[in-house]
This record gives C-alpha cells, sequence and structure tokens, in this order.
C-alpha cells in the first residue's frame, strides 16, 4: 500500500475568532468522508486554544505556525513545544520560508526547532526550497540538500520517520512565475533520493507535501505525481471550499 496523503492548511497571519470558528466548522463538516488523507490546519498563536475546543474529537488536527528551539527560559515572546503540546497540537511548521527569509532563521535554527518539536513528541513540517535567483544559478538542489543535511546531522536520520516534508518552491510564489508539476516532481523525487543515501526505507516512508499556491484547480494534477503526496496550503487554506476541494483531491 502506498503512502497515505496529507494535506496541512497554513493560516500565516489571518483570522479572527469569528471567521475561524466559520472556517473550522466547515472544514471539518466537508471532509468526513476522507479516505486515506489525514488533513491539519496551522493556526496563529492566539487561535491554538480556539482550534483545540472545535477540533478535539474530530479527524482534522491542529498545530502551530512556529516553534521555540528552546523549552523555557527567559525568551520573551517565544512559544516552547512543551506549550504546544500542552494545547494538543499534532503539527508545527518549522523553517518555512517566510521565516528563513523575513526573520532570518538560519538553517542550524531550523535544525535545532525541529528537534524541539520532537522531544515533544509533535511531528515537524520542515520546509525546504529554492529563491529564484537560487533556482536561476542552478543552485536550487545544493540549498536543498544543505537545509535537510542541516536537520540530519543535528537529529539523526532516524528523526525522519516521524516527521513530514514540504517543498515550497520560494521562485513561484507571487512572482508570476508557476512550477508545472513535473518541476514539483523532478524536486520532490530528489529530496527523497537525498534521504535515500541514509536511509531508503524512511525515503520510501516519508510524506514530501508540496507548498507552491496549490489551489483547487490544480491539487489534482499536481497529487497524481508519484513522489507528491499532499500539500502544504497558504492562501486556500483560509476558503473552505477551496480547501475542502484539494483535502478530496488528495485521495485521488
Amino acid at each position: 500500500m502506498g503512502r497515505a496523503g496529507f494535506v496541512a492548511g497554513n493560516w500565516k497571519m489571518h483570522g479572527s475568532l469569528a471567521r475561524n470558528q466559520e472556517l473550522l466548522e466547515a472544514v471539518v463538516s466537508g471532509t468526513r468522508s476522507l479516505q486515506n488523507v489525514s488533513c491539519a490546519v496551522c493556526v496563529p498563536y492566539p487561535y491554538i486554544v480556539q482550534a483545540q475546543s472545535v477540533l478535539e474529537g474530530s479527524h482534522v488536527a491542529w498545530g502551530g505556525q512556529n516553534v521555540s528551539q528552546y523549552h523555557h527560559g527567559a525568551y520573551t515572546g517565544e512559544v516552547s513545544a512543551d506549550m504546544l503540546t500542552d494545547l494538543g497540537c499534532r503539527y508545527v511548521i518549522v523553517g518555512h520560508s517566510e521565516r528563513r527569509i523575513l526573520f532570518g532563521e538560519e538553517n542550524r535554527v531550523v535544525a535545532e526547532k525541529f528537534r524541539a518539536a520532537q522531544e515533544c513528541s509533535i511531528t515537524p513540517i520542515l520546509c525546504v526550497g529554492e529563491t529564484l535567483a537560487q533556482r536561476e544559478s542552478g543552485e536550487a538542489e545544493q540549498v536543498i540538500a544543505t537545509q535537510l543535511d542541516a536537520v540530519i546531522d543535528l537529529a539523526g536520520i532516524e528523526t525522519l520517520r516521524h516527521s513530514v516534508i514540504a517543498y515550497e518552491p520560494v521562485w513561484a510564489i507571487g512572482t508570476g512565475k508557476t512550477a508545472t508539476p513535473q518541476q514539483a516532481q523532478d524536486v520532490h523525487e530528489f529530496i527523497r533520493s537525498r534521504i535515500a543515501v541514509h536511509n531508503s526505507r524512511i525515503a520510501g516512508d516519508i510524506q514530501i507535501l508540496y507548498g507552491g499556491s496549490v489551489k483547487a484547480d490544480n491539487a489534482r494534477e499536481l497529487f497524481a505525481m508519484p513522489d507528491i503526496d499532499g500539500g502544504l496550503i497558504g492562501g486556500a487554506s483560509l476558503v473552505a471550499e477551496e480547501f475542502i476541494s484539494i483535502c478530496l483531491a488528495a485521495q485521488n
């Protein structure tokens, strides 16, 4: 049997109590029929309690969008993996391109956050990907390999058994350029082969999601690729109908 599908919504810095309630209830209702696909929403910190309240006992999991590499201490404004565990989070996004680019998170820091999440039994969704300049200069595979190796070197290859990887082609987000399903597949295949150098079983089992502006109208074609196991969904996860359609596309 092949890998199960997985679709995770990344709300980024969006939401309100009223809108969230409506969205979460619609997602739970609209995805009840899912088979061989799991889904989750990663929400801003202030709304994790609300997500827990609405989603607890349902088939939809919830998680955070970032986590501190530290478990406790004098780190004003930070949120630890222990705290996310307290709120029932099953997942947390680490190394999102916006964290790397806008907030200067280096590979070592991302790897430390990955390890901190796993130490609290939270599944990290590790984001990797190249910028437009890196792709055009032929550095895409080198960049992604370095991002993966930082985690493997710090946390060990075995930790990938309990993780998810998301490929974000930063060059295809907001640039007017579009990654074709085959371009996405090529990178997913590279990621899997890079992991296989260390452990072929883990490489075959790990879920690798695509995070390049997935929409309801392109999800089915993307998810049909052999190494694309689902999506990390940004803007479309804020629209119930879009997110539900993407989840449904992942089961076919």
